[in-house]
């Protein structure tokens, strides 16, 4: 049995032994950068003897200049196509000829050489910016880098605003979990508490300034973050509880230990959570008011007009719904 290699050492391989010698004999002159980007598991570097059945290949995404694009991009894919080998260590090969500027609009609906406005980093994929942001860059004379650099996480006061959000997400669905466990109701407690468990989750891929990937990765990458080993047993116990006390208990420890994560930012003075219940109910919740003491740090007028109007995040419900990038546009009337 072969040893599995993964997609992004395999690609580097193909540009710098075929692709890259292709380039130098036909165009000598030519500037251009090489990457694997783009869909796939081995741009997350996740990718596993598994993700090999099925469109799973060592790929060569070339850049060229938007001038030197119109002048030999026809001629740069006819030679590829020509003299690239069908296979490359046993594997169909593939390769793709854009601009950066034209890549970026295609992938995220945005135009990298124009200002990135709040709005805008609220709509584009979080997904999308991750994959853009993740892959490899082999080789780069055309400002490839400098566009990923540009996306590589959200502005300050951005940043700032969603982690506003999500502890907002958090607060007024944590007694959910007992009152639903309480009617009798240990499913719908359970639902509840899954999902806390995923804003929880969102909170510290926030913290630790990383773009969360989707659903199939999601518990993977998390499970990479600083974070990931001393919270995981605790989410865990949510998920697996039988009773909506034990799920209620686990949950609030989780938040501590978010808490504490928040006072290692020293972006405010540090909080203690105090176990609060809401209209004296017998549901125990863990409250600290980290969103009062972040909302001040806020400097961007444009992102505090967004956050006295759309207090909730990034339009998550939408953006799963309106998945193209070319229906970003849809959405941006979402924060006019």
């Amino acid at each position: 049995m072969s040893t599995f290699v993964p997609g992004a050492e395999l690609s580097g391989r193909l540009y710098d032994e075929i692709v890259r010698p292709i380039l130098n004999a036909r165009f000598p002159d030519l500037p251009h950068s090489a990457a694997l980007l783009g869909r796939g598991s081995e741009v997350l570097g996740f990718d596993d003897e598994m993700s090999t059945d099925h469109d799973w290949k060592p790929r060569a995404f070339i850049f060229l200049t938007e001038a030197d694009e119109a002048r030999h991009g026809v001629e740069v894919r006819k030679a590829l196509r020509r003299d690239l080998p069908q296979t490359f260590a046993g594997h169909a090969v593939d390769h793709e000829v854009h601009t950066v500027r034209g890549y970026v609009w295609q992938q995220l609906e945005l135009d990298i050489d124009r200002d990135i406005e709040p709005r805008d980093w609220l709509t584009l994929s979080e997904h999308g910016l991750r994959m853009f942001t993740s892959g490899a860059v082999f080789h780069d004379e055309v400002g490839l880098q400098a566009a990923r650099d540009r996306l590589a996480y959200y502005p300050r006061d951005v940043w700032l605003y969603l982690l506003i959000a999500g502890w907002w997400r958090v607060h007024p669905e944590m007694n959910l979990v007992g009152r639903a466990g309480a009617a009798g109701d240990e499913l719908g407690s359970s639902v509840i508490g899954s999902r806390l468990v995923g804003d929880l989750m969102r909170l510290a891929f926030l913290m630790e300034r990383q773009y969360a990937p989707y659903s199939k990765w999601f518990g993977t990458a998390f499970s990479r973050l600083a974070c990931g080993s001393d919270l995981t047993p605790v989410l865990w116990k949510v998920g697996r509880a039988a009773a909506w006390q034990d799920r209620e208990t686990a949950l609030m420890t989780a938040y501590e230990r978010l808490a504490v994560m928040h006072n290692a930012l020293g972006l405010t003075a540090p909080v203690t959570p105090r176990v609060v219940r809401m209209w004296d109910r017998p549901f125990k919740v863990a409250w600290a008011d980290i969103p009062d003491f972040l909302f001040p740090l806020i400097e961007d007028p444009a992102v505090v007009g967004i956050a006295q109007r759309w207090p909730v995040g990034p339009v998550d419900q939408f953006r799963e719904l309106i998945w193209a990038p070319k229906n970003r546009h849809l959405l941006l009337r979402l924060f006019d």
